[in-house]
């Protein structure tokens, strides 16, 4: 299997290799469809002064000449009417050119070779050293006609500039090769950093310190990576904290009804203590029941998805029903209600938010003394939001345990709560409704003062 720094460095070179082929037959092209003509002319000047210069110094020995000016970076090729030939400077690596273009130049016409020379598809033509690739002109030599071709001897010119530039081409593609293999190491690591944090999470273990502060896409990445381990590390917790309450809360009645029903079955007891024992089974099992209600409710908002059914309908009028349901409770502890609940329309879901005054009210109701005051208000604010306000002068909650209060399975006195049929669900429920509904909710109290719960809604 291929890893990511081996694909990123044969994919570099890659680049590089075809980058480097297609710059070639680019300049390859541009030579022979711009610049051949201009070398053509170039090379045809210099030849037509060579030639113009010996004819303007007749007594000059021809071949010494030629062969000083060869020496000088050229190659020549000089042949006579009577098919003699002569080679001065670097030798042609083929002679090719055909009888007739040699008549022609004798005859006086100029040869073109460097201008015709047909493209090639990896050779440039002005590294092309055959007799057909150069310039041929006419020339008089002691009355005799002459054809003398020539093209600049490459080798000659350009030989420390090809071993210069080929070595500094070596040293780059060497160096480039280096370099790619360190950077890709670098831009790698972090990457196999975060697989094997994947795999320790896969494993269970959230406590991973990536140790990368890089600030480009993958330090974001890294940095995520480690918000979300710290969310799965609470949700972990979260989930195993849920099972063991969970699974407290089923333990204690279920260990009561089986108590009390060995009880029944293996004594000899008097009716009045059968009831008693029967109606404790009773109690249980309702408070199991109301367990694995608030547990499938829980569970349905967790889900989030179509959950809610909206309607508009007046939450005063349904704020007041609940009263209503719950008016034996508060009378029995003969509380004073306080309401100012206008009519105020909200789109919302009727049956999950009269779950929510149910339970603020129920608690209320449950933590306020005898002869004391529940207030029950609703105001608009100026953001489309309407305000219930469930207010009691109640026992209060303490500053420490205010703000875990909407924990799931979270009680401020966990015995007496959990006597009187409490299984610390409620206001999670309650919180989770009101955020479904895009609303907030908070709460304010004081021990001995009373609690103020405020539920913030959108009207529409």
């Amino acid at each position: 299997m291929r890893t990511l720094y081996s694909r990123i460095v044969i994919t570099t070179i890659a680049i590089m290799v075809i980058s480097s082929v297609i710059a070639f037959v680019i300049s390859n092209m541009y030579y022979h469809f711009s610049l051949k003509p201009f070398n053509d002319e170039k090379v045809t000047t210099m030849a037509t002064d060579i030639g113009n210069f010996y004819t303007t110094h007749p007594g000059m020995d021809l071949h010494e000449y030629l062969d000083h000016v060869g020496q000088l970076g050229y190659q020549f090729y000089l042949i006579n009417d009577a098919g003699k030939e002569w080679m001065y400077g670097g030798i042609f690596r083929e002679r090719d050119l055909s009888s007739d273009i040699v008549r022609e130049v004798l005859d006086g016409t100029i040869y073109h070779g460097i201008a015709s020379v047909p493209p090639k598809l990896f050779i440039t033509g002005f590294f092309d050293n055959v007799l057909s690739n150069s310039i041929g002109i006419p020339l008089q030599v002691e009355g005799t006609n002459h054809a003398l071709f020539m093209r600049p001897d490459i080798t000659v010119q350009f030989g420390e500039m090809r071993i210069f530039f080929t070595i500094i081409m070596a040293i780059s593609i060497l160096l480039s090769i280096l370099l790619v293999g360190i950077i890709t190491r670098y831009i790698v690591k972090p990457i196999v950093k975060l697989t094997e944090a994947t795999q320790s999470v896969a494993r269970g273990r959230y406590q991973v310190d990536l140790d990368i502060t890089r600030r480009d896409e993958i330090g974001q990445l890294a940095d995520h990576f480690s918000q979300m381990t710290k969310g799965l590390e609470q949700l972990e917790q979260m989930r195993q904290e849920f099972v063991s309450n969970v699974s407290h809360e089923i333990q204690s009645p279920l260990a009561s009804i089986q108590g009390f029903s060995q009880t029944l079955q293996s004594q000899q007891l008097s009716e009045e203590q059968q009831q008693h024992y029967l109606s404790i089974i009773e109690a249980e099992s309702r408070r199991m029941s109301g367990l694995s209600k608030q547990l499938l409710m829980l569970a349905s908002l967790d889900k989030e998805e179509n959950i809610l059914e909206k309607t508009t309908f007046d939450v005063a009028d349904q704020i007041k029903q609940v009263l209503l349901h719950t008016e034996w409770s508060w009378r029995s502890k003969d509380l004073t209600i306080d309401m100012s609940l206008p009519s105020t329309y909200i789109y919302g879901d009727q049956h999950l938010l009269h779950q929510v005054w149910t339970n603020l009210i129920t608690n209320s109701i449950k933590y306020t003394e005898a002869e004391g005051v529940i207030s029950l208000r609703i105001t608009t604010t100026d953001m489309q939001q309407c305000c219930i306000e469930v207010s009691d002068t109640g026992i209060g909650i303490s500053q420490a345990h205010l703000p875990l209060i909407f924990n799931r399975f979270y009680r401020v006195d966990p015995a007496r709560d959990r006597s009187e049929g409490s299984s610390g669900l409620g206001l999670s429920i309650t919180e989770k409704i009101v955020k479904l509904h895009g609303g907030r909710i908070e709460v304010r109290s004081q021990t001995g003062q009373g609690t103020t719960f405020r539920v913030f809604l959108p009207i529409l």
